[in-house]
């Protein structure tokens, strides 16, 4: 894999087609002008997938560029090859946990096949209703339908979301997310898909008329009476003000509020009194551990005592919590850098058990990892402090951790090695990685390949145009692969044996890197094989 070097200048409205001396039309670039490979759209759409928030802006592309050639991609391949898309999109709502990008894309497959008269593969209605995973989103999807592509929503995606309504429609749900913040209200889609009950449920008819009351008729609307959770939460809201803070911290006040369907969101307004110690102390049973993970700073300015900060950091750290609340690891990179010392321990540990699926490759390793400018300039989300740097340093370490033996490298303009030692914390490492400006990946590979067994690079594949020539600095029967961050078009190497690029850092992409070095064929992460 020969890659040329690649700067990070300031110069983010560089394209990948910008002129390049000695170029022509037909050679692909990068967007930095570097030599560069198109990929072929299945690998296209599947980096571009995992590694996109959809409407974030990039390094290279706006958010409305990239949201528009995610969608192009979908509607093509929705039509060329059906099956493979409505396994992605699947996927990508389930183990995937990639919601928005998820529900966009089918979105985008109904409207191709539609437009296509294409009734091949799975149906247009199974795809809608798979994607639909949490309560609010049939109403997301709906409301993504007509703000795109008009009022008229097509039968298939009423069916899909009708299906998925008799799954996830509940008194619990109703209350968590049929909420005047969101635009389209469980009534509002209960009219505009028609759902009739689930046979099988003989309380959701009494539900779904409930949920059209406090849409249309809020005034009147009357908690169905043999459903004791929306009864018992009607009860608490009826409560006097002056009596609300009692029913929290007195006896029994937990399983009150759980018995209520009471989050902390509701409870923090419904209280109109401050959140301290006492009241968050009868909170946490019942939050779960993502609710727990963005309260830390909340739980240290009440005063939370450190008998219960104990109590939380135990579940913070444990593996069955980690594994329910399917995060990406780097959820718990952004709250260890904002927390106070006593939840380091807990964070720490949460981190290792989000990364046990990394292989533990046998033989020597080399980890490379891009601490590029573009790195450090992209975050993961419009609402995350966290880059992509201090991802790609975070994953690098644990690959190189849990390998036999290996050799951790930060590459930019220059390279060196990264220090550690077996069983070190992560984020220990992390401490001692360095802002490198620009990347010459090439060098680094000439630098530090010694006859190493393989070769890891977490970057996000930019290149320059002035590679010095010569043969690959990595002989070819040495398996190489890379994990693009970005999803970007441009490839930095070409597609070829022992020549592998996964997308983003899920647990899936790590798993096919492991199937690759045990001799099985390539196969995308919901097929059978892998």
């Amino acid at each position: 894999m020969l890659v040329a070097p690649h700067v990070s200048a300031a110069a983010r409205h560089l394209t990948a087609t910008r002129p390049v001396p000695g170029s022509t039309a037909r050679e692909p670039h990068t967007y930095e002008g570097g030599p560069a490979y198109i990929r072929e759209p299945r690998e296209e759409l599947f980096l571009l997938a995992v590694g996109n928030f959809v409407s974030q802006d990039t390094f290279y592309e706006s958010g409305a560029d990239r949201d528009d050639r995610y969608t192009a991609l979908v509607a093509r391949l929705a039509v060329e090859h059906p099956a493979w898309t409505a396994g992605l999109l699947r996927w990508l709502r389930g183990e995937g946990n990639m919601r928005t990008a998820s529900l966009v894309g089918a979105a985008a497959y109904v409207r191709a096949r539609l437009t296509a008269g294409s009734s091949e593969g799975p149906s247009n209605r199974s795809v809608v209703d798979a994607v639909l995973q949490r309560a609010d989103e049939p109403g997301e999807l709906l409301a993504h339908w007509i703000a795109t592509y008009g009022r008229q929503v097509p039968q298939p995606v009423k069916r899909g979301v009708a299906d998925a309504v008799r799954r996830l429609y509940t008194s619990r749900s109703l209350l968590k997310y049929d909420t005047a913040s969101h635009g389209f209200r469980f009534g509002d889609v209960l009219n505009l898909v028609h759902a009739s009950p689930d046979p099988a449920k003989p309380w959701q008819g009494a539900l779904f008329r409930y949920s059209l009351d406090r849409r249309h008729h809020p005034d009147r609307a009357t908690a169905p009476a043999a459903d004791r959770l929306l009864t018992a939460h009607r009860a608490l809201l009826d409560t006097p003000v002056d009596g609300r803070r009692a029913l929290i911290t007195g006896p029994g006040g937990p399983e009150r509020l759980t018995g209520a369907g009471m989050t902390w969101e509701s409870v923090a307004g419904w209280l109109h009194g401050p959140m301290d110690a006492a009241v968050w102390e009868a909170l946490i049973p019942a939050m779960g551990p993502m609710a727990l993970l963005r309260n830390l700073r909340n739980f240290d300015r009440a005063g939370l005592t450190d008998e219960a900060a104990e109590r939380v950091a135990a579940r913070i750290a444990d593996p069955e919590e980690v594994a329910r609340a399917r995060q990406f690891p780097f959820r718990y990179l952004a709250a260890h850098q904002h927390a106070a010392p006593r939840w380091a321990a807990a964070l720490e540990a949460a981190l290792g058990h989000c990364l046990a699926n990394v292989p533990a490759l046998p033989g020597r390793t080399l980890v490379l990892v891009d601490r590029s400018d573009s790195m450090f300039w992209d975050t993961h989300s419009e609402r995350s402090r966290l880059n992509r740097a201090d991802t790609a340093a975070v994953f690098g370490t644990a690959l190189a951790l849990r390998a036999e033996q290996a050799d951790l490298v930060e590459f930019g303009w220059r390279s060196a090695p990264v220090p550690y030692a077996p069983g070190e914390p992560v984020l220990d490492v992390l401490k001692r990685f360095h802002t490198l400006g620009g990347t010459d990946t090439t060098k680094a590979l000439r630098t530090h390949y010694r006859e190493h067994d393989r070769v890891l690079v977490v970057t996000d594949e930019q290149a320059l145009p002035y590679a010095p020539g010569g043969p690959d600095p990595v002989p070819g029967e040495v398996p190489v692969y890379t994990w693009n961050l970005a999803g970007y078009r441009p490839a930095h190497g070409p597609d070829r044996p022992n020549r592998h690029t996964f997308g983003g850092l899920t647990d899936a992409a790590f798993r096919m890197a492991g199937l690759i070095e045990n001799g099985r064929r390539e196969a995308w992460p919901w097929t059978a094989e892998a």
